[in-house]
């Protein structure tokens, strides 16, 4: 498994309203099989959806106006390669397109780090799952999605793999226990490490 992430070109926006976080969401769930679909733009002329073998599973992500967070599991030989060009040069497309731009969107290639340990795997899928509110105090901002309402049951999407953290707490509220309070150890190191700094 390991932690996948990027960010836009000079910390740009890669959403600029609702319609491109939903383009990206569409993106992970279409992209995400072992035969080439195409275009997002020449599926939605196929009646019947071929269902393929997917490259990845989904753990846990987040989608913030300017980069995004996934926890990957890698289920196809290269899959999470061959799943992160398809996603961001397909949506690379589709946004310059729509924006009259040309050129990367994003700061190079995607970022990753494996991940090593049950513990990292829990701390990390409350970061993931809870970024878009570390990252704005506790506000949530618009045009962000994560899998944390998923998680919490609050919302009927089945996209992430959620008994491999799940099935280590009694039940859903101890988990939301264990996410929030991981967030205020994330929040604290942060600001004892902007300390340190100066």
């Amino acid at each position: 498994m390991y932690h996948i992430f990027n960010r836009g070109v000079d910390k740009r926006k890669i959403f600029s309203d609702q319609k491109d976080l939903d383009r990206f969401f569409q993106s992970m769930v279409e992209f995400n099989c072992f035969e080439p679909i195409g275009s997002l733009f020449e599926q939605s002329f196929k009646k019947e959806k071929i269902k393929s073998k997917p490259l990845v599973q989904f753990i846990a992500y987040c989608l913030l106006p300017n980069h995004f967070h996934f926890i990957l599991e890698q289920v196809s030989e290269e899959g999470i390669s061959k799943f992160m060009k398809r996603l961001l040069g397909g949506y690379t497309w589709y946004f310059n397109n729509k924006h009259g731009r040309s050129g990367s969107l994003l700061q190079g290639a995607f970022k990753s780090s494996h991940i090593n340990s049950n513990e990292y795997l829990l701390h990390l899928g409350a970061y993931v799952n809870l970024n878009n509110k570390q990252s704005l105090g506790d506000r949530t901002a618009k045009l962000t999605k994560s899998s944390w309402g998923e998680y919490l049951g609050e919302n009927k999407e089945n996209f992430c793999k959620k008994d491999l953290i799940l099935d280590q707490f009694k039940n859903i509220e101890e988990y939301k226990k264990f996410a929030l309070s991981s967030l205020e150890d994330i929040r604290f190191n942060k600001e004892k490490y902007k300390e340190l700094e100066k």
